[in-house]
């Protein structure tokens, strides 16, 4: 079983990449946002509404398999590693050809060739997530921290360029393209895993008997996420759904930065305590704990200072986003609970109950988005809210059982934090009322904030803040290594 260090060392370094790459697309994203017009964000999310479903099959199901299989050696990934190939040379020849089927069916032919280009993105992680899945299962998350950051780097700078030269659309799409292909490129030169020259077929189906689950789970969730999209795109214009994704956007940047670092890190450490209910128990409640502690105020924070931020920051053009980003804010503020319960479930090898609750969930979601989306795209956004608040329940539904750990005892432990955070909301909400310029509420709101948050978090010696001062002192104590 991997120590505490070892733990400690692979979280801060997946939470130093996630924040590193966020902070950079997220500060590179308000550049482009200010140079690019609003239906050129429309135009490539209709793009990415297709790679992103297509992406599914190269990214999940058989890489969690490979970090969940306790004695995966060099066959079972090289095995995962050509069929994947394969996978992804046959999804970009679908996409290439189909291309001007989906350019009608949305009414816009100039869709293609950014569909074609743009669709190169399944052939780059083809190659990437095997070497992704051997740094996941051996814990080596700093090689994720280089490659990560570096091709994010050079991917801003090309981004920005093309955006000052007018290339429109293309300068989102080339943006994509490069942070995929250099963070393809460092991880290949830096993990030293290579593929054999083997091939089984009896492994895969091992494999696959445990990843169709998750793969089909991931593709279901997938696809339900997109379908917002899709009828936005479909029913309204292009502007309605650069606002719905843009709202998405940036508190989607600051929560997967801790959730991508989390469920890194939590499945493979889980997978190997599989065998001990009590212990992943334990690492569920921390895992939903500490996450919540720190996103809840991060979500509140963002959502209080939206308007005043998208004002300032990005112009009177992005404003209609701001109600997005709130309804955002309130649905992500929980994601730690589906993320802790999820990895409990695959850890203890349930993938079938896994698709189970993708199915009820999604049924669910269906049903909502049937019944809103006639009444506009703000009603939608409010039913995908109710729709993540019943999946919290399902999500926790079955650890009641497996491991002793109901939702009501999750809220329980999340509630210090809940408190803090309308504390420290309604700190923030009363600068509004002094009624000065959006620069100087901002300037006061942030630090604000961040003082009675902590402030209150020392005051009433909330277990997760001393939590968080413990593992700041052993980082500082041993380094990061």
């Amino acid at each position: 079983m991997a120590d505490g260090k070892k733990v400690a060392n692979g979280f801060i370094w997946r939470l130093l990449e996630r924040f590193g790459a966020q902070g950079v697309t997220l500060v590179v994203g308000l550049i482009l946002a200010r140079i690019l017009k609003v239906e050129d964000y429309g135009t490539v999310a209709i793009v990415s509404i297709f790679t992103s479903i297509l992406s599914v099959f190269v990214t999940c199901g058989l890489n969690d398999a490979l970090v969940q299989k306790k004695d995966a050696d060099d066959i079972d990934f090289s095995t995962v590693f050509y069929f994947n190939i394969a996978v992804c040379l046959v999804l970009y020849a679908l996409m290439f050809f189909g291309a001007p089927l989906i350019a009608k069916f949305y009414g816009r032919p100039y869709l293609v060739p950014y569909i074609r280009v743009l669709s190169l993105i399944l052939v780059f992680g083809g190659v990437k997530n095997i070497q992704s899945a051997y740094v996941a299962r051996n814990l080596l998350f700093k090689r994720f921290f280089f490659a990560t950051l570096t091709g994010t780097v050079i991917a801003a700078f090309v981004g920005i360029r093309m955006a000052l030269h007018d290339y429109g659309a293309w300068a989102l799409i080339a943006q994509n393209l490069v942070n995929t292909a250099i963070d393809t490129l460092i991880l290949w030169a830096t993990v030293r895993w290579r593929p054999k020259k083997v091939f089984s077929w009896e492994r895969l189906k091992g494999l696959f008997s445990y990843a169709w689950k998750l793969l089909v789970s991931a593709l279901i969730d997938t696809v339900y996420n997109r379908l917002y999209q899709l009828v936005i795109a479909k029913k309204y214009d292009d502007e309605a759904l650069a606002f719905y994704n843009k709202g998405d956007t940036f508190p989607n940047i600051l929560v997967t930065s801790i959730n991508a670092a989390t469920d890194s890190v939590l499945l493979p450490i889980m997978s190997e305590s599989q065998d001990d209910p009590a212990r992943v128990r334990e690492m569920t409640r921390r895992a939903i704990s500490f996450s919540s502690f720190v996103i809840m105020p991060m979500m509140m924070g963002l959502a209080v200072c939206s308007e005043a931020f998208i004002r300032w920051v990005l112009k009177e053009k992005w404003l209609p986003c701001v109600p997005f980003i709130r309804i955002f804010c309130f649905s992500y503020a929980f994601w730690c609970v589906h993320t802790a319960n999820l990895n409990a479930i695959k850890a203890l090898g349930r993938s079938d109950l896994f698709l189970k609750l993708e199915i009820i969930k999604k049924c669910l979601g269906i049903m909502l988005l049937l019944i809103s989306m006639r009444y506009g795209v703000m009603v939608m956004a409010y039913s995908s809210l109710v729709s993540s608040v019943l999946s919290q329940i399902i999500n926790s539904w079955p650890n009641r059982k497996l491991l002793g750990y109901s939702y009501l005892d999750q809220l329980k432990d999340m509630l210090p934090n809940i408190l803090l955070t309308l504390l420290m909301g309604a700190a923030v909400y009363s600068i509004y009322f002094l009624g000065l310029p959006d620069w100087l509420t901002l300037l006061i709101q942030i630090p604000l904030g961040v003082a009675v948050y902590v402030g209150a978090a020392k005051l009433f010696h909330v277990e997760n803040f001393e939590y968080a001062l413990a593992l700041l002192k052993r980082r500082r104590e041993s380094g990061i290594k």
